[in-house]
């Protein structure tokens, strides 16, 4: 996709009414610190348009980045950061369960797995969740330059078994140093959208 204009159109907290948009919307979810602010600026041709931050559990809110006039990208809060309270999780769960069930024009979800560690008992978690609520995530590793290329294969592999993949569930590495894993990124996104537009 040729990335002509880039927007952070709307911000939803906890309490906030979710957008009634007229474009598609390509979810992105993960757990925090695994590189989903890295991952959307590189998807959007941008530096720093999403926050970058040492610091995990920094996205509280749901953010919707217009792109083209033609579809959002939309960065759900990460989940399993340890210094924040119950409540707080509670509350960004029920913020995130709202969203994926009440979303007119979610076409797909992706969901950003650090390719350099073994899925978290959150990670299997979200992956079940997302696909309960009539999704079919796919999955992006990120941080893929962090390990050797020889250690790809074993890796991908220990994504798919943690998970305990669906069979034929589609696994993107992905860099964000590299960019690598962009072109396929965008070329998944666009095929959820125009699969799930044929089926309704």
């Amino acid at each position: 996709m040729v990335i002509k204009q880039v927007n952070l159109e709307t911000v939803c907290g906890i309490t906030s009414k979710l957008p009634e948009n007229a474009h598609p919307e390509i979810a992105f979810a993960g757990k925090s610190n695994v590189g989903k602010s890295s991952l959307i600026n590189a998807l959007m041709n941008r530096k720093s348009l999403a926050r970058i931050s040492a610091t995990p559990g920094k996205t509280q809110t749901i953010n919707f980045y217009n792109i083209n006039d033609e579809l959002y990208l939309v960065d759900l809060p990460g989940y399993g950061y340890a210094r924040v309270s119950e409540s707080e999780k509670e509350q960004w769960g029920k913020m995130v369960e709202r969203y994926l069930r009440h979303s007119r024009q979610l076409r797909a979800v992706f969901l950003l797995i650090d390719i350099r560690h073994e899925p978290s008992a959150n990670d299997r978690m979200m992956y079940e969740w997302i696909c309960a609520h009539g999704y079919s995530p796919v999955i992006i590793a990120t941080k893929m330059d962090k390990i050797k290329r020889s250690q790809l294969d074993k890796h991908m592999k220990m994504i798919r078994q943690g998970l305990n993949l669906i069979p034929g569930t589609r696994v993107i590495p992905f860099s964000a140093l590299s960019r690598q894993g962009r072109d396929e990124i965008w070329e998944a996104a666009e095929t959820e959208i125009s699969g799930r537009d044929e089926v309704s």
